[in-house]
């Protein structure tokens, strides 16, 4: 029965902020021995581990995949939005593969004029 029990329950996997909590405490034990062997040999690891920590942390490339995609050529219309000014396609946050088309007439200042339209983001 105690066989049955075990077969039937998920193993447990050791969660991430497990394993960041076992790397910042050996961290810490290694900054005391630092300083336990002189102040300033462990000032001077602890100034190039931040800088190189910066250095990284600039170098990373961001990802274009929240980058608002260009307005496509065969932007969608109807009566309601002819001669009206494009003011912006956004991706939907909700629905892969959604645009949000926005639009503005210049004769009515405040009405903004939208459209939700199934296509796929192209990368120019």
């Amino acid at each position: 029965m105690a066989a049955q029990k075990r077969a039937e329950e998920p193993e447990e996997q050791p969660s991430r902020a497990a394993g960041a909590c076992v790397l910042v405490v050996l961290a810490g034990v290694v900054v005391a021995v630092l300083f336990a062997i002189s102040d300033a040999l462990a000032v001077l690891v602890l100034v190039t581990a931040g800088t190189f920590a910066l250095w990284r942390a600039a170098r990373r490339r961001v990802s274009d995949s929240s980058a608002t995609p260009p307005p496509e050529e065969g932007r969608p219309s109807c009566r309601e939005c002819a001669g009206h000014e494009l003011v912006s396609v956004t991706p939907s946050e909700t629905q892969k593969g959604m645009l949000i088309y926005t639009s503005a007439s210049a004769d009515r200042p405040h009405h903004t004029h939208v459209h939700v339209v199934q296509g796929e983001v192209t990368d120019r």
